[in-house]
């Protein structure tokens, strides 16, 4: 899954694709780069980031989302329904909700609409998710969350969904890599499972590396290691270097 953050705040790639020739622009390289699932957002998550308007954050994707849906396969990231039922009437394919389905009148747009739908877990909200995350046994927590949306959305109508552990929402380095070391645990309740730890800043905890467009090592190591424990897609921000090491390491486990 590629990133295309169509915002003037994302923390890694910010105001870059903003414009609308540089947004399909990027698109093309990424396809060219094997990328199966192009992941549009007009609202940046950031730790901080300030929420947008339904009207504004519509305004950036809509224009992208119709360029490119006869091209490849979109997603629309965002945590509003009237954003995810506009996207998905201008061709998204299916909706990444960092808010985890939580929102009753998201679950009812996705499940009427039939899109599958990527569950990911956020403690608090972006503006205040990193002040002091908390939790008694984190992974237990987050994947029973998960578990329990995922029957939710089935429940609902939602023909199918992926379950992201959210990696840096409302998590401590510690957390982070607990949820790591125990991905395969989250794998084995039976959903495909996406991992997002693209330029995420646990990697300048690890190595300190302040530059988020930096980290891409980084983030090749973390999404490895994912893949090492059965997880079925990775969330990038560079293509290349990921279809790359992801095909080597492929050819090396047969």
């Amino acid at each position: 899954m590629g990133i295309l953050n169509i915002t003037p705040d994302s923390f890694s790639d910010g105001g870059k694709f903003v414009p609308l020739d540089a947004a399909l622009k990027q698109a093309k390289v990424m396809q060219e780069h094997g990328v199966l699932i192009m992941d549009i957002g007009g609202e940046s998550s950031r730790p901080g980031a300030e929420p947008v308007s339904v009207k504004e954050e519509l305004a950036r994707v809509l224009p992208v989302i119709k360029a490119l849906s006869q091209e490849v396969i979109i997603s629309i990231d965002t945590r509003k329904p009237e954003v995810a039922y506009e996207a998905i009437k201008a061709g998204a394919h299916l909706v990444n909700d960092i808010g985890g389905l939580r929102d009753a009148e998201m679950l009812e747009v996705c499940a009427d609409a039939a899109v599958p739908v990527v569950i990911m877990h956020m403690q608090g909200q972006p503006q205040t998710m990193q002040k002091n995350p908390g939790y008694k046994d984190v992974s237990k927590e987050v994947f029973g969350f998960l578990q329990e949306q995922a029957e939710k959305a089935l429940t609902a109508g939602i023909p199918s969904v992926m379950l992201d552990p959210g990696i840096g929402f409302g998590k401590s380095l510690e957390h982070n890599l607990i949820l790591m070391r125990h991905l395969e645990d989250l794998v084995a309740l039976g959903y495909p499972v996406l991992v997002g730890a693209s330029r995420k800043s646990m990697i300048d905890k690890i190595v300190t590396v302040p530059e988020a467009s930096s980290r891409d090592p980084g983030s090749v190591a973390l999404h490895l290691y994912a893949s090492s424990k059965g997880v079925a897609m990775v969330r990038v921000h560079n293509t290349y270097a990921h279809r790359q090491a992801l095909k080597v390491w492929e050819v090396l486990n047969g």
